[in-house]
């Protein structure tokens, strides 16, 4: 059963951060939001390339598919220009380059293939039996009980209001140092409502689906991305869309990660409606190595 979302100022504002501002034919100007952060997240940069190049492909030609690589951390200061270049246009499918362009260099590249809705053969993998979301804390319980003696970071980063929310079926991660199985279910859930517009609901998938990825690479190690001491970042990140979905209702993410090596930690994800069917796959490697002085 869908649930009806009340409007949310977060929610709201990653629409507004969502509807770059046209400069020429392929180019493309983006904003970020003004909450303190250091760098942009790299949700953002994804869904926004991925506005860029919808708005250059025919709108009956739908994303299927993304690979995404991250050269340098955004400024979220100042303006991303996005070039978009038009690589193909075939009968099925179409393909797009974006280029993310800060202080006149390459912050990020992608590559987005785009196809006509057609039938053909269907199966999925089965969505695990976990805790319903509704049976789970929500944010302001888990604020009150664990946020108490965290860093400020965590508080700073826990304490916002943000467009998702989340639901995780373990907060054995988020109380203890313990090494844990690299492995997490999340329920997310976005804080506002989404329009009715397949283009727009695959930005928003993208965007939410590079959050809590890389903290899975680190479950193994008894630490997590608020570490002091690490060096967190992402470097890729590649999503396919099987079906599309409304974002009305909580969706299950499970994240595994099956190696980490090379200062590096790889993660796959998959997102599922909450009845069960399967939405995207993701996979993502990213930037996990201690810090010099460390």
């Amino acid at each position: 059963m869908s649930q009806q979302h009340a409007r949310s100022a977060a929610m709201d504002q990653l629409l507004v951060t969502l509807d770059l501002e046209k400069l020429e034919e392929n180019l493309f100007r983006g904003s970020s939001p003004k909450v303190g952060w250091q760098r942009v997240f790299g949700g953002q940069v994804i869904a926004q390339a991925l506005v860029a190049a919808q708005r250059c492909v025919e709108p009956d030609r739908l994303v299927h598919s993304l690979h995404a690589y991250f050269m340098r951390p955004g400024d979220p200061s100042i303006p991303i220009v996005y070039q978009v270049e038009r690589i193909r246009d075939g009968a099925s499918f179409t393909t797009r380059r974006v280029v993310a362009i800060q202080h006149g260099k390459a912050i990020f590249s992608m590559s987005a293939s785009f196809q006509l809705d057609e039938p053909g053969f269907e199966h999925q993998v089965d969505i695990p039996e976990v805790t319903p979301p509704d049976s789970l804390m929500d944010e302001q319980e888990f604020q009150k009980l664990f946020l108490a003696e965290a860093p400020e970071n965590v508080k700073r980063y826990w304490g916002r209001e943000r467009p998702v929310e989340f639901r995780p079926t373990s907060m054995a991660h988020y109380i203890s140092r313990e090494k844990l199985a690299p492995q997490a279910n999340i329920w997310v859930r976005t804080t506002g409502p989404v329009p009715d517009d397949r283009p727009l609901q695959a930005a928003v998938l993208a965007y939410l689906s590079d959050m809590t990825l890389l903290d899975t690479s680190l479950y193994a190690h008894g630490t997590s991305i608020f570490d002091p001491d690490l060096q967190v970042a992402s470097l890729d990140h590649a999503m396919w869309f099987h079906r599309p979905c409304s974002l009305d209702d909580w969706l299950l993410y499970t994240q595994d990660s099956p190696s980490a090596s090379g200062a590096r930690g790889m993660t796959r994800g998959s997102i599922y409606s909450r009845s069960g069917v399967l939405i995207a796959s993701v996979a993502q490697e990213g930037l996990i190595r201690k810090k010099a002085n460390a």
